[in-house]
């Protein structure tokens, strides 16, 4: 990943696990709680990715393993996220832009209820019940809800910034030195009727037009004396 890249999904990921934790943790929500770090993922898939996707996913749940108050072994929430951010980036946009909201609102669905299926797999590979005495079914739908809820506030403006930060000021400035190194040039050889990537050949030219006026020269006085 680029370096734009890393500064503002570390950004965007650090800001949204903090909201997750003190502020959508403690309202006290029937069922689940609102995913924003899961939201965040899926913002950054939809502009990055795939393989992007993946990597903000993997970065993103291993901060939210080891960020407090987590009570599950460390690796599972980044393993969840690795996924879903995967299979989300791979129906990002081929342009980068939507065309409808219908796709998007799709994604959140289908990544609440999958990262919630997942994390409770996951939970009972390595012993851990707490799905089953919660519900299952009620954890769904209640994700479904409030990350559908939620995504229309953040999932497009995640998708502006990223696509922001994809405009390289340093490529731009490149660029556009090039554009100018060309310009001139062309301009160069158009004035002077010299090619400025060919300059051997050029001053081959002008040797063999010397030579000949001295040819001629030498005959016009070669006839005078006669």
């Amino acid at each position: 990943m680029r370096v734009n890249r890393i500064l503002l999904s570390s950004a965007l990921i650090v800001v949204a696990l903090v909201l997750q934790v003190s502020v959508l943790a403690r309202l006290h929500l029937p069922g689940a709680v609102p995913d924003l770090l899961l939201l965040t993922v899926l913002g950054l898939a939809l502009v990055y990715g795939h393989v992007g996707g993946a990597l903000v996913g993997f970065g993103a749940g291993l901060l939210a393993d080891l960020a407090p108050p987590a009570d599950h072994a460390a690796g599972r929430y980044a393993l969840v996220l690795c996924v879903i951010g995967y299979l989300a980036g791979l129906v990002k946009p081929e342009n980068g832009r939507l065309k409808s909201a219908t796709g998007p609102m799709l994604v959140v669905v289908a990544a609440a209820v999958g990262s919630t299926l997942l994390y409770a797999g996951v939970g009972a590979l390595v012993g851990d019940t707490a799905a089953r005495h919660v519900g299952l079914v009620s954890l769904l739908f209640s994700a479904a809800v409030y990350d559908l809820l939620l995504a229309p506030f953040v999932v497009p403006g995640i998708m502006f910034l990223a696509r922001r930060a994809e405009n390289d000021p340093l490529a731009e400035s490149t660029s556009s030195s090039k554009k100018a190194t060309d310009i001139s040039s062309g301009w160069i050889s158009a004035g002077t009727g010299l090619k400025i990537g060919g300059s051997r050949g050029g001053l081959g030219g002008l040797k063999t037009k010397a030579r000949t006026r001295t040819a001629r020269v030498g005959r016009i006085k070669g006839v005078k004396r006669l």
